[in-house]
Parts: C-alpha cells; structure tokens; sequence
C-alpha cells in the first residue's frame, strides 16, 4: 500500500472575529481502497495543475513551524498524530485572523514510493449535489469534489533531507481566486518561491532552438522540437521538472551528452541543471499561432517554408496545401456571396 498515513480535519471560519473552529478525523495508517482512490485522483488533478510554484521552506520557522515539525516526524522524534494536531492547530489558528468566511477540508497523506517518500497537503474542494432524503424529499449537500484543486503542496522527503538535497524540493498549487484563505495556506506550509518559471521557460525554449537550429535540414530540426516538446508534456503529467541530462538523452539516444554539452558551452545551462518550463508556453515549439482583427490563425511549426510562406518585407502570410474542411467552407462562403450578388 503506497499510503503509509492519512489524516483529515475539517475547519471553518464563519464569523471573522471569533475563533475558528476545527474538527480532526482519526489518523489513519491503512486507510483502505476508497482514500486510495481519491489520493491517486488528487494526484493527478496536482500534476496537470498548470502554473505551479517550485520552492523550499521560509527560514522564518516563528511564522511558519511546519518544517520543523515536518522534520521531527520523518527523524522519528514525533508521531504522525502528534504532527497534525500541531498542523491542524496552526491552520486554526491562521483562520481566526482571517477576514474572510472559510469552511472547507485539509487532508495530509505520508505516501511512500519506490523513488522515494512524498508527503501532501490537500485543500480539498466540495461541490453542492441533491439528494432525496428518507421522505423522498429533495435535500441538498456537499460532496467532495475529484475534479477541482486549487491549492496543494507537495514535499519530496529525498530532495529535501536525502544526500544530495534539492534547493526546489516543494510544489505549490495555488491557484487565482482563493483569497485570503489561499495566502493563509501558503503561511501554514512555509513555502518560499525560489523558481522563476518565466525566466526557466525562456531558457529551455532558447536552448532547444538554438540546438535545433544547427541542422540545415528542416525535418530533422523538426524533429528535435518535437521530442523536446513531448518530453517536457510527459514530465508535466507525472509532476516532474525537465532535467537537462535526461532531455538530452531523450533528444539522441545515439549521442545522449550531445544536447547537454551544447547546452552547457554555448547557454551557459549547467549539465546537472533541472528546468521548470511552463509546458503551455512550450508548446511554441511546434505551433506557432496568432490572433488580432479578427483572424486566428495556428499551425505546426513544421509547415513553415513547405506549405506556409512568411514574406518579411511584405509582412504577408501564404498558405498552401489548405485543409479540406477550410477549402470547402472557403468554396461554399464564396458561392453563397455570389448567390447573393446575381439575385
């Protein structure tokens, strides 16, 4: 079972001004197939979750105690009940300060992999559903929702405590619209950003077209953003960030240091480096799109220069080979307008 704890309290906050109120459920250490299920959903609602934060713990341990508390529980100095009545504490704490109405679930899971020990913090998420009641009258009630997830964190126990630790080795979801409650969980967590995906995205994104672009044959260029672009895609949906050695693997398997040595001597990107690329502004390297004045257009880089031509000093577009479904409404819109002329 990858679950080793589980733990559940449900807190609200409906008069700010008066102190919140919290309600812990039994930790749980086998907590059987249902959590299972719903662990494995967060999961992935956590890793296609765009627009995550990459991290560490604040040094502000007065603010923030998680970490040390964190830290005395996987040395085995406290008991993971121990652990969340502390943690459950802090968020009531938090939310007595609040301004803003909150009621909603926070759920803790100690998950143990083959690669390693991971421990989330799940805001949970509720949706209104109708029931009938045992009058065959309709009632309504909250469920949990599987489809929503606005704010989580993960801890990867081995980048942070093993031998070789991570300076990134926390994850935040945290999402637009959750107000004061959201800054609050961030303070429970003790998350400091220390990742500029901005500044990474540009990076990687600049390293793979000047990779690429020292091939004078257009399929095979193709063909290196392509693979950078489905390798980036398969680390976001297992939650992972782009290292620079495994992507050059994947890019040539022939020559597998071949992109990371140019990487290293002609970006200054060090070999060991590990990349956090949005994996939406990725996707630049095989579509190129564009919208304004009433026109959108979109289509794989690949095409450029075989069946869309750019003339620079004209600033015009032309497109050739176009898609059948395009040519036939093109054909039929034309008709229709001469139709429309004659009569």
């Amino acid at each position: 079972m990858a679950i080793k704890q589980l733990r559940v309290t449900f807190a609200s906050q409906m008069q700010p001004g008066q102190e919140a109120q919290v309600r812990p459920g039994k930790p749980l250490s086998e907590p059987g197939g249902d959590y299972e299920g719903l662990h494995k959903q967060l999961k992935r609602l956590f890793n296609a979750r765009p627009g995550k934060k990459y991290g560490r713990f604040t040094d502000d341990i007065g603010t923030s105690p998680a970490s040390a508390w964190l830290r005395d529980y996987i040395e085995g100095k406290l008991g993971f009940e121990s652990l969340t009545d502390k943690l459950f504490g802090q968020w009531q704490e938090l939310l007595t300060s609040s301004q803003e109405e909150y009621y909603g679930h926070l759920m803790l899971v100690h998950e143990a992999l083959a690669d390693g020990e991971v421990l989330y913090l799940f805001a949970l998420e509720s949706d209104s559903a109708l029931r009938l009641d045992h009058e065959q009258a309709l009632d309504a009630t909250d469920v949990l929702s599987t489809s929503r997830l606005n704010l989580a964190l993960r801890l990867e126990v081995e980048d942070w405590l093993g031998d070789h630790p991570s300076e990134n080795f926390l994850t935040l979801v945290h999402a637009r619209g959750t107000g004061e409650p959201g800054e609050l969980f961030i303070r429970l967590c003790g998350f400091t950003n220390q990742v500029d995906v901005e500044k990474e995205t540009l990076t990687f994104l600049n390293a793979v077209e000047a990779f690429a672009a020292q091939t004078e044959e257009p399929e095979k260029a193709g063909q290196v953003r392509s693979k950078a672009y489905e390798f980036c895609k398969e680390q976001h949906a297992l939650g992972e960030p782009v290292a620079i050695e495994a992507l050059s693997g994947y890019l040539d398997e022939d020559q597998p240091e071949r992109f990371q040595t140019f990487a290293s001597e002609s970006q200054d990107i060090p070999a060991d480096a590990v990349l956090h690329p949005d994996h939406r502004k990725v996707k630049k390297l095989v579509r190129i799109s564009g919208s304004g004045g009433g026109m959108s257009v979109s289509f794989s880089s690949d095409l450029v220069n075989q069946a869309v031509y750019y003339d620079r000093e004209n600033d015009a577009l032309t497109i050739t080979k176009l898609p059948k479904a395009l040519r036939e409404q093109l054909q039929r819109y034309l008709e229709a307008r001469q139709e429309g002329g004659e009569q």
